[in-house]
């Protein structure tokens, strides 16, 4: 039992095959619904197989990240194999960017109800399906088939992504494991990211022909079906015999799927959930975008050959993956999330700074250094931090959801416009105006955290009926525990709320139709011809 500022807070217990019956009230937990978990007669569920399904999850992103790799370090050859130019190389990266504005969202209030390893299980399969088409679409050398291999690829990509985290989201409520066993999951995740670029070209020099990676990506996912399957019987097993979780701080029930779809709840997301958005906007696509042409840039800046390429930056964006476990830790322990958002802005700010104003190598080397140490902040801070600001976890799927679709429409507008910029640069100096868009986003990181701060600082001095939204991202984990009832009381108050998250909702809508817009002027002007 955990004591509040004026009343108990008990971290209950309830058996998972239940836990979709249960409605999550603004209300602690009682002793009553302890009592009645503890009669079930199942037991909790022991740290082994927690540990179990983390290192399951994680194997299934090694294999996801390895395929999603190989796309950036290949660009040199897909143009040259494929013979496109950099608008249509954007194209073919805004491909997949465009289904998934169209369909995250759908597949995170779809995974919210129907589970997370139901969800993962289906798209790996698709994932899978979509990676035999792109290989054989560049086995026979087609753009337009590629394209439409790409697109079935993300396909299961939207539903495997929203799916990862949701199971998290469900094992560990937030400063209580949620920051450190996503942070592990992305650190494999990384190191398949990093096998995958830093090999793709090796495998294609020595082999003979770049579509055998794509191949080779086709048996990985094989051999990720595999352990998806698995993990989809460890949790029906799971569920059978052991009971589920609940926050301590809140009391609040960590469900694995729902009993029916909660569409209300996401018209109630808080403010300070669409301010984490923000700051994912510039942040996540500004570093998406600049991770894609990195190995193309390293080439020009370093003037070596594509796989000398692939090694520098794989090893520049990934040889800090053992950070990622640490920050996970230290976010569950110590919080400081706000503080981070501007640390992770400066370095950024930084490292887009020598790019676009250092062209030597070794500006470009300083600046790839900064971006790694970014790069490791970033996904860990910004998930774990919507996980923090929404009030219900019933509904994390589908706020996962509006934020894969915020950022992905946002690199198809990046993406195009940037190839298109590319396109139009000396070629003395290809990416002259490119590099203005990465230091401009970076910047944008930075202000809206140092925002943040400011209204953190002022709410907290002026006691605020804010504050409590805001210092969620700020507590330690004994300062969260102990404000339990705040937060609880503060989640009653919701008419605001929805105003602010449906005019929220409405202005990603237009965000998503531009991008949409700009997708079709893509093919409308014949660059997928």
């Amino acid at each position: 039992m955990v004591k509040g500022p004026s009343q108990d807070v008990v971290a209950t217990e309830v058996p998972l095959s239940k836990s979709e019956n249960v409605s999550i009230e603004e209300k602690p937990a009682s002793p009553d619904s302890a009592s009645s978990s503890s009669d079930s007669g199942l037991k909790p569920v022991p740290l082994s197989f927690k540990i179990a399904s983390i290192l399951l999850v994680s194997m299934i992103g090694f294999g996801g990240n390895w395929s999603s790799g190989i796309t950036g370090a290949m660009k040199t050859k897909l143009k040259k194999g494929l013979k496109i130019n950099n608008t249509e190389y954007a194209l073919l990266d805004a491909s997949e960017d465009f289904m998934k504005t169209a369909l995250v969202l759908v597949s995170g209030i779809v995974t919210d109800r129907i589970g997370g390893a139901q969800a993962i299980l289906y798209g790996n399969v698709i994932f899978t399906i979509g990676s035999i088409l792109a290989a054989a679409a560049t086995t026979v050398r087609s753009y337009q088939f590629l394209i439409f291999g790409q697109v079935v690829l993300a396909l299961g990509d939207i539903a495997t992504q929203v799916a990862q985290y949701k199971i998290f989201s469900s094992w560990f409520p937030p400063g209580h494991g949620f920051a450190s066993t996503l942070a592990l999951e992305l650190a494999i995740g990384k190191i398949g990211s990093f096998v995958g670029k830093s090999t793709s070209n090796i495998i294609a020099e020595n082999l003979g022909d770049f579509s055998w990676v794509y191949w080779i990506a086709v048996a990985m996912n094989v051999f990720t079906n595999c352990i998806t399957l698995i993990f989809y019987f460890f949790t029906r097993y799971c569920e059978s015999r052991f009971q589920g979780m609940a926050d301590p701080a809140t009391g609040e029930i960590l469900t694995e799927k729902n009993k029916k779809f909660e569409l209300k709840r996401i018209a109630e997301l808080p403010w300070i959930f669409w301010f984490v958005m923000l700051f994912s906007l510039v942040e996540t696509s500004g570093v998406s975008v600049f991770s894609a042409n990195a190995t193309e840039m390293a080439e020009l800046r370093f003037n070596v050959d594509s796989i000398t390429a692939g090694w520098y930056t794989s090893v520049l964006q990934y040889a800090g993956f053992f950070l990622v476990p640490l920050i996970g830790i230290f976010i569950d322990l110590y919080g400081n999330r706000l503080t981070l958002m501007v640390f992770t802005g400066v370095l950024l700010m930084a490292a887009m700074c020598l790019v676009h104003w250092s062209v030597t190598s070794q500006g470009t080397a300083a600046a790839f250094g900064l971006y790694a140490v970014a790069y490791c902040f970033g996904p860990t801070l910004i998930i774990d931090s919507i996980r923090t600001s929404i009030w219900s976890q019933s509904v994390f799927g589908s706020a996962y959801g509006l934020k894969v679709t915020m950022n992905n429409a946002q690199n198809i507008i990046i993406r195009i416009m940037t190839g298109v910029l590319q396109d139009s640069s000396p070629k003395s100096n290809p990416y002259k105006k490119v590099t203005p868009v990465y230091l401009f986003l970076a910047i944008c990181s930075f202000v809206v955290a140092a925002i943040l701060v400011v209204v953190f600082v002022v709410a907290k001095v002026g006691k605020k009926s804010i504050y409590v939204d805001i210092a969620r991202l700020q507590w330690t984990r004994k300062e969260r525990v102990l404000n339990g009832e705040r937060m609880v009381m503060r989640r009653r108050e919701r008419e605001r709320m929805k105003l602010i998250s449906r005019g929220a909702c409405g202005v990603l809508a237009l965000w998503v139709m531009g991008a949409w817009a700009a997708y079709f002027w893509g093919v409308a002007t014949g660059n997928n011809d």
